[in-house]
């Protein structure tokens, strides 16, 4: 009898920690889905806050360059087309992008599309730029120089295109080499990204902006 009442209690015994379990189970399965849903509130709200930033910005876009694009196959040729555009702010934001689709349409869209994924801020000093700069890509080499007020763009083609989105008023620009509208494009974006601003580079060093530039 003792030892049928001792198995008894052991059996109890186990499918109390089995119950145990199982309840442990349940509760972190239900922490875990408290925390996805937390997540995806989080996320859901971080969205539409990005959302409501875009809206905010109102960005124009710009063609620089169409090109017909023709592939040889066993078949015959296979026509489309390759659109260059750029995007601004014109306060300090611009981008450029590549698209490329059967009709010019859906290329430019593209590419307009792709501009506003690559936007970069742009460090101006009220109308003009702050300092010269020299930018290079592939085969174009593009510089920039700071430009009194009045002066306007004295530029041409992607360089003129970008610097008016980019909302710079004032400015003296050189394209050198490459003609290519690519090229030149992406020229004048790498210098664009290297602009520094006097005033933070001067903190930094420790300096006056009068010696940051020796």
């Amino acid at each position: 009898m003792a030892d049928e009442e001792l198995k008894v209690e052991e059996g109890n015994k186990v499918e109390e920690g089995k119950k145990e379990e199982q309840e442990t189970r349940e509760e972190k399965q239900k922490e875990q889905e408290k925390e996805k849903e937390e997540k995806q509130e989080e996320d859901e709200k971080l969205e539409e806050e990005e959302e409501e930033e875009e809206e905010e910005i109102e960005l124009k876009d710009q063609v620089i360059s169409i090109r017909r694009v023709t592939k040889v196959v066993k078949g015959g040729k296979n026509l489309s087309f390759s659109a260059l555009a750029a995007v601004g702010s014109g306060n300090g934001l611009v981008g450029i992008g590549k698209g490329k689709a059967r009709e010019v349409p859906q290329a430019i869209r593209k590419a307009v599309e792709d501009a506003k994924k690559k936007l970069i801020k742009v460090s101006l000093a009220d109308t003009t730029i702050s300092h010269f700069i020299k930018g290079e890509a592939g085969g174009g080499v593009v510089i920039l120089r700071p430009a009194s007020k009045g002066t306007g763009v004295i530029a041409g083609g992607a360089v003129r295109v970008i610097m008016e989105l980019a909302g710079i008023k004032d400015v003296l620009t050189k394209s050198i080499r490459s003609n290519n509208p690519l090229s030149v494009a992406n020229a004048t974006m790498d210098a664009l990204k290297r602009l520094r601003n006097p005033k933070e580079v001067s903190e930094k060093r420790g300096k006056t902006k009068e010696m940051i530039w020796q």
